[in-house]
């Protein structure tokens, strides 16, 4: 099976706030991502698969912008569907996933509908926690650890 691709990666500004794409971000063990708005906090850092989201797109008629999910990275090519547990490596970092991430009010603002459709099918990405800290790269390779 082919690794998977880190497509992209963004980072909260504030609670709420807009997200700041970036081509490189530092992950800190057990922490999370540094300068995000919830480094140090229970949900370290989330992801979304860039097929779901261009699905997700499609079903909506729209050509909606990936920080609208408000996730961290974005990869593709690995299928994130019941991982919870299961260890990710993107690049020379390691990240464990912890469970689904539920979509929240702000989804239908950017577009209404889409909560309900990302409610499905783990639809709207994973959360997970940092095992080892280091440095990505939009373009790293993303694989599930044995």
């Amino acid at each position: 099976m082919a690794a998977g691709k880190l497509e992209g990666i963004w980072l909260k500004t504030a609670q709420g706030g807009p997200m700041q794409k970036v081509s490189t971000a530092s992950l800190v063990q057990g922490q999370g991502i540094k300068d995000n708005a919830d480094f140090g906090r229970g949900r370290q850092i989330t992801l979304i698969e860039k097929e779901t989201w261009e699905l997700l797109c499609s079903q909506m008629g729209q050509d909606l912008d990936p920080s609208v999910r408000r996730a961290n990275l974005m990869i593709s090519g690995v299928q994130l569907l019941d991982t919870a547990s299961k260890v990710l490596q993107v690049g020379p970092v390691r990240i464990k996933v912890r469970g689904e991430t539920q979509p929240c009010h702000m989804m239908d603002r950017a577009c209404d509908g889409l909560r309900t459709k990302m409610a499905l099918m783990w639809r709207g990405g994973v959360w997970g926690d940092v095992l080892d800290g280091g440095r990505i790269q939009v373009g790293d390779e993303v694989d599930w650890t044995p």
